[in-house]
């Protein structure tokens, strides 16, 4: 057992010439690409940015194309599990509180887990997973394909008329669920602790604004809007990031979500600093 273990980890720890110079090769490695995925991410921003790129005609037709295909595929499936993730736990969390007789902590526990941490995060890696990661596994194909004719004009047209559109359509369905999950999550909270009744209404949103402080809007905001930039772009640029040849080449999908998921992972950490530190 120990002449396994000895195996296994040595190597890892190894500190001679030749384990320090593949650790730098594999840092260095690492660094290009996120260098060529951050300045393709870039190209994107500046693309949706131009007003050219929402003129009349096959790209505005394209961008609202695929705005709806990344939104209303997913509205009925998104909806109906975070409902259903929202009312176990918000049973869940009512009937601890009253146990321990904290029920006027409840509701504010229960936005502030719901609506402002989980929300956003599941919207996003749902549009992750069902849309920006599949759509950038197309094209990185067809890019791989295109690249072995040398025409770039066909590539560089194909990273207008199909990077952006996705790009701009992943970023729009991870705000309007996240949006329409949050409120809907906020009405069913009324719903089961307060029931049908309006007499609980001025307590209800009362307990909601005093959680929406300034502070934590903008930072919920703020958060929002970078997962959706995250899910936007790092799927989209790395699908058309060349290797050192020149090539496009396949990539595994793990590795393309453990990137994205690295980077969400990253705003959620500096959004729970904000907010609880």
């Amino acid at each position: 057992m120990t002449a396994i273990l000895d195996r296994m980890i040595l190597p890892a720890l190894s500190t001679t010439p030749d384990g320090r110079q593949s650790w730098a090769t594999r840092f260095r490695a690492i660094g290009r690409d996120w260098l060529r995925v951050s300045l393709l991410a870039a190209q994107i921003v500046v693309l949706a940015m131009t007003p050219s790129s929402y003129q009349a005609g096959a790209q505005r037709h394209a961008i609202l194309a695929a705005i709806y295909w990344a939104t209303v595929p997913l509205l009925s499936s998104f909806l109906a599990l975070s409902m259903l993730l929202s009312v176990v736990l918000i049973r869940i969390v009512v009937a601890t509180a009253l146990s321990y007789g904290l029920s006027q902590y409840a509701l504010g526990l229960l936005v502030r887990t719901l609506v402002i941490e989980l929300i956003p995060l599941y919207a996003a890696m749902v549009v992750a997973v069902r849309y920006s990661l599949p759509g950038a596994h197309r094209i990185r194909e067809r890019l791989a394909d295109l690249s072995t004719t040398g025409d770039t004009r066909v590539e560089l047209q194909l990273l207008r008329g199909e990077l952006l559109p996705k790009a701009l359509a992943a970023a729009f369905s991870v705000h309007f669920l996240a949006t329409l999950s949050g409120l809907s999550v906020l009405v069913l909270a009324y719903l089961m602790v307060y029931g049908f009744s309006p007499w609980g209404l001025l307590v209800y949103t009362h307990n909601v604004g005093q959680v929406f402080t300034p502070p934590v809007t903008l930072i919920f905001a703020l958060k929002t809007f970078f997962f959706s930039l995250a899910v936007a772009i790092v799927p989209m640029a790395a699908s058309a990031q060349r290797d050192s040849r020149g090539r496009y080449r396949r990539s595994s999908d793990i590795g393309e979500f453990a990137r994205l998921f690295s980077v969400v992972l990253t705003i959620e950490v500096l959004s729970l600093i904000g907010n609880y530190y």
